[in-house]
């Protein structure tokens, strides 16, 4: 079932379908739509992993990192019922 997340990069918002089969994380996939290499950012967020005794610190670096490649308000978009 497909999905959609919307996002605000560089000050525009955009919405993107998401599909568990092609992304592990919506973060991948606004990454991937907007052409953004993480070969870099998964080294060092396993680094970082690997180091910190909870899962909060890997949470902290995903979100600093995706502000500094420039997302803002990275969520899934609720299907409504009509």
């Amino acid at each position: 079932m497909a999905r959609k997340v919307g996002y605000t990069f560089k000050k525009q918002y955009k919405e993107i379908n998401f599909v568990y089969d092609k992304f592990n994380d919506i973060y991948e996939a606004v990454a991937a739509a907007e052409g953004i290499d993480l070969t870099r950012y998964h080294a060092m967020e396993a680094q970082v992993a690997m180091t910190s005794k909870g899962s909060q610190a890997v949470k902290d670096y995903r979100l600093k990192e995706f502000e500094r490649f420039g997302f803002t308000n990275i969520h899934f978009i609720r299907d409504e019922e009509q």
